[in-house]
């Protein structure tokens, strides 16, 4: 009994200390010797790595990069095939893709969401200017350098506790301890194949720069504003033909309605003449 309290004890300490390594994850960073490369001078108030940290320390910045681009275009389903061909050719990929056919009022349009390798992604955004009048580009960039570091060392703690109770579980005797071993592992398993998720989604958009990329027709694209006064003069006629164009389209459609109210009033005015002479014919 004494022989099996004392191996109670050590393995319930055992398990706290683990426990404490694995919830480190998320309050504290690991020393050196635990995996993260290049000194750790100090820890923040949660105990993760701070800015600063990873300023003195010499590793690789992980950047996310977002961007958007309007391209108008002659065609822009034609330009929308190309825009794929020019984004599969380095190896990027296509994650969703919207096209509208041309219609009597529109001359089409496509709006894709590009991932493109981020050291490819200078040179692919020429490419995909090339394909008409750029009218606007605009990219966005987040460092999450820290995120990655602290997600690594998480793991790294976690397979780290994960190993200290696969060697106690090969150790114990106990049926209690090894069912109390077994629900610990299979626990600490589960946040680490969620963590390993996380990380590889990091990954994913770290490596791959996503883009969204709008191809429409000159039909559909906005006037550029005048900058002169010839410019403004045009802009101005172009306004006032366009002003009583659509004037006449609202008399033309609401022409039949005006001669059909105007027939049904001259049939109320006749008939109302014709019975007040009828009264005073009979009044007489």
């Amino acid at each position: 009994m004494r022989r099996t309290a004392i191996g109670g004890l050590v393995l319930m300490a055992v398990l706290t200390l683990g426990g404490c390594s694995a919830l480190g994850a998320s309050e504290e960073s690991l020393a050196p010797d635990q995996g993260v490369a290049g000194p750790v001078e100090a820890e923040d108030a949660s105990g993760g790595v701070t800015d600063r940290e990873v300023a003195d320390q010499s590793v690789d910045r992980s950047i996310i990069v977002t961007g958007s681009a309007v391209v108008t275009v002659d065609d822009p389903l034609d330009a929308a095939r190309e825009a794929v061909r020019i984004v599969e050719r380095i190896g990027g990929r296509v994650d969703s893709r919207q096209e509208y056919a041309p219609t009597e009022f529109s001359g089409g349009s496509a709006t894709l969401v590009l991932r493109i390798p981020a050291d490819q992604l200078t040179p692919t955004l020429d490419e995909l200017r090339g394909l008409g009048r750029a009218d606007s580009v605009a990219l966005w960039s987040a460092d999450v350098t820290v995120e990655r570091q602290d997600l690594d060392a998480r793991i790294n703690a976690l397979r780290t506790s994960i190993e200290r109770l696969n060697a106690l579980l090969e150790r114990a005797d106990e049926i209690a301890d090894l069912i109390a071993l077994e629900a610990e592992v299979s626990s600490r398993q589960g946040q680490l194949e969620s963590l390993e998720a996380q990380q590889r989604y990091l990954a994913d958009q770290v490596s791959m720069s996503t883009l969204t990329l709008e191809l429409r027709s000159e039909r559909t694209a906005p006037d550029p504003d005048p900058d002169t006064f010839l410019e403004g003069l045009a802009a101005g006629w172009g306004a006032f033909v366009a002003f009583w164009a659509g004037a006449l389209v609202v008399l033309g459609v609401v022409a039949p309605w005006l001669v059909f109210l105007g027939l049904l009033a001259l049939g109320i005015v006749v008939l109302v003449t014709a019975l007040r002479r009828r009264s005073a014919s009979s009044a007489e």
